[in-house]
């Protein structure tokens, strides 16, 4: 018998989900890509090295560390500002994932503003800025600057005789910010027997042995804190936290650890508190501009320790951020709600 009109016509394909990604991403992961589109078609979507990106379109964007490379989001290089350009001019870009565990890069701001969704990696470096913000402490714990300086002069100088560092134990640290970076943190300060008070936006206890205080009653604690650690995400209601009347708080001899964004502090009031000796001093892996200027007093003074914004970089990022990346386009392609979407 012959077949019904609706039997011979052939069905429609899917269209295939279009994904703007680095070329290095497109070709290390495209077999894991495959896999995750569990055999439903995609088609790369890679920027020129040069020239104009506009006109190009894609549904989804992967944002990748090399993607960004030296690029800072106050500095941006031209093979980033490809990137960006195509993402902002797609019409058809829906949603993006950035490396990073922040988006507050101006060009995700634009392209929430659009209506695309934006999601982070927010927990793939968890672990590693918390072991550097540790680093951090302990070395201004432990005099490492002077010790070090003493090193370069060839200088014999035991700290018996330059000031004994004071024990951690007893002391008290208030971190600001209690996602997984600050959570890590705070577990270790506890077994080196210091009291630690949390800086949250809601006033939901943090758990068993730990105090906590919002954004709105910092200034309660800061009197009695002896390293104030920032780890929060930069936000309308974190930007300026620490400004010159919050240091002051600060008793004498207490330290800043910074591995947030340097925006959370108002960076001349900070650099006068540290050359007052109000503040005894500073790790500090994040800076009000970035690259942070020849000319700043941060890169010279003695209680300071500036890193370039590196606490989070370690070999084994890359594969925690793709693996993330993967887990939300699974999400998406099933209609599932993405996790580490930007608020």
């Amino acid at each position: 018998m012959p077949q019904s009109q609706s039997q011979s016509q052939p069905q429609p394909q899917p269209q295939p989900l279009r994904i703007l990604l680095s070329e290095p991403s497109s070709r290390e992961h495209r077999t894991a890509i495959d896999e995750a589109m569990n055999g439903l078609p995609w088609q790369p979507v890679v920027v020129p090295e040069t020239g104009d990106s506009r006109g190009i379109d894609a549904d989804v964007a992967f944002v990748s560390r090399d993607v960004t490379g030296l690029s800072t989001k106050h500095e941006i290089l031209p093979p980033t500002q490809r990137f960006y350009t195509a993402m902002l001019e797609a019409p058809s870009l829906r949603w993006t994932h950035v490396h990073s565990a922040g988006a507050d890069r101006a060009v995700f701001g634009q392209l929430r503003l659009r209506g695309v969704t934006v999601t982070t990696s927010s927990g793939a470096n968890a672990g590693v800025v918390a072991q550097t913000a540790l680093a951090g402490l302990l070395a201004l714990a432990r005099h490492f600057p002077q010790l070090l300086d003493a090193q370069r002069e060839q200088r014999w100088a035991p700290l018996i005789g330059t000031g004994l560092p004071r024990d951690l134990q007893g002391q008290t640290a208030t971190i600001v910010g209690w996602g997984p970076i600050g959570q890590q943190i705070g577990a270790v300060l506890r077994l080196f027997g210091m009291s630690v008070a949390v800086v949250r936006q809601r006033a939901a206890p943090a758990g068993d042995g730990f105090e906590t205080v919002t954004f709105d009653t910092l200034r309660e604690v800061l009197p009695r804190t002896d390293w104030l650690i920032l780890a929060c995400p930069l936000t309308d209601r974190t930007r300026g936290l620490v400004d010159g009347a919050a240091l002051r708080q600060l008793p004498p001899g207490a330290r800043l650890v910074n591995v947030a964004r340097g925006e959370v502090v108002d960076e001349p009031a900070l650099i006068e508190a540290l050359r007052a000796g109000r503040l005894a001093g500073a790790y500090l892996d994040v800076f009000a501009h970035e690259p942070l200027p020849a000319g700043s007093a941060l890169w010279s003074l003695p209680n300071v320790i500036a890193t370039p914004h590196s606490a989070g970089f370690s070999d084994g990022n890359a594969a925690r951020v793709v693996d993330i990346f993967l887990a939300n386009l699974r999400r998406w392609m099933a209609g599932q709600p993405l996790r580490n979407v930007v608020g």
